[in-house]
């Protein structure tokens, strides 16, 4: 799949197309919207450390650091959460798929649940509050109102196992739900708020890149009305219903550039993001209602696409008549593209 990826020495992002082998990971260049046939570069995993979270790049939540035995470091950006732990997962398991024990040892690990010892939630706490080290602050937006001095759920368990006072997701959302308990922290915005009704602990803080939360002596929330939000905020609003990397052709230049593609409802909107810039802000992007949106065949170039391009395409028909062409990576997350799209027209 399509990853973003730190150089070694111009320290700029591209984005490469990942093949995971049982011994090495390779990456290859995407060349007018074709894969080149010799990869560009690998990373033998052997004696490799994962990092996983890894929050080095404020500007970069979902990144995977690798560590080779030479002691180089590689820097892997994942689009989503889920995809991140999925590569990471898969990583981890060709690294130790020569030594057995290890690999028992983080199934165990993975499954066990067992807080630290003598764990105190005001070092916790006293440690989030670190200007350096603790977890990073942001601006956020939910159902219109802004709030301001705000972090994520599934920003939370990341610095919590990073941190190490947790091993798995599942261990860092109890011990979150007992810090919201405490009430050192507090949720805001409409998702996190209804979540706290749950009686079970486990399920009252949730692992989301939408739910919002505070600390509790953080001032009350700086909010604006639905009406006073700019448009193209709004747009931005909607619940994120798929996400992932996409080739697509440039309406000018008609060449092919890899773009980070956000699929939102309510308002439907389809933004995409040129993964190699630090700032996350769409490049591009349009309303979905009133589209056309079908496969294209893979036998021949078909007319309006440019340049060798290696299949499982599908096109996009706004009302206004403006045609995008989209790559998938197969046939299959071509489908679930077409069919993510369908019901939001």
């Amino acid at each position: 799949g399509f990853l973003p990826l730190q150089g070694h020495i111009v320290r700029n992002w591209k984005v490469r197309w990942f093949v995971l082998l049982q011994d090495k990971l390779l990456y290859y260049k995407i060349e007018g919207g074709k894969k080149e046939p010799s990869p560009k570069g690998r990373i033998l995993l052997d004696g490799c450390t994962i990092t996983c979270p890894c929050l080095e790049y404020e500007n970069r939540p979902l990144l995977i650091k690798l560590k080779t035995k030479t002691n180089t470091d590689y820097f892997l950006e994942c689009c989503s959460r889920e995809e991140r732990d999925s590569w990471a997962l898969d990583i981890t398991g060709a690294i130790h798929a020569g030594h057995p024990v290890q690999v028992q040892e983080l199934h165990r690990m993975k499954n066990s649940f067992k807080l630290l010892e003598n764990i105190s939630l005001h070092d916790i706490v006293e440690r989030m509050y670190d200007s350096s080290t603790g977890i990073k602050l942001t601006r956020n937006l939910d159902q219109g109102n802004r709030y301001k001095e705000t972090f994520t759920g599934s920003a939370l368990v990341d610095w919590l196992i990073s941190s190490s006072f947790a091993v798995s997701r599942f261990e860092a959302v109890t011990l979150a739900s007992m810090l919201m308990d405490e009430n050192f922290i507090r949720p805001v915005g409409v998702r996190s708020t209804e979540a706290t009704r749950s009686s079970d602990l486990s399920e009252k803080f949730l692992d989301d890149s939408t739910a919002l939360y505070m600390f509790a002596e953080s001032s009350k929330k700086n909010t604006s009305s639905r009406e006073e939000v700019q448009f193209n905020i709004s747009e931005l609003s909607g619940t994120i219903v798929k996400q992932g990397f996409l080739v697509k052709q440039g309406h000018k230049r008609k060449n092919w550039k890899v773009r980070k593609f956000v699929l939102r409802a309510d308002p439907a909107f389809l933004h995409y993001y040129d993964p190699t810039k630090e700032e996350n802000k769409p490049v591009g992007g349009f309303s979905l209602r009133g589209c056309l949106v079908s496969a294209l065949e893979d036998n021949g170039v078909p007319a309006g696409v440019k340049g060798n391009v290696q299949g499982n395409l599908f096109k996009i028909i706004t009302k206004n008549d403006i045609h995008y062409y989209i790559q998938a990576s197969s046939k299959a997350e071509r489908v679930q593209w077409i069919e993510a799209i369908k019901p939001l027209t």
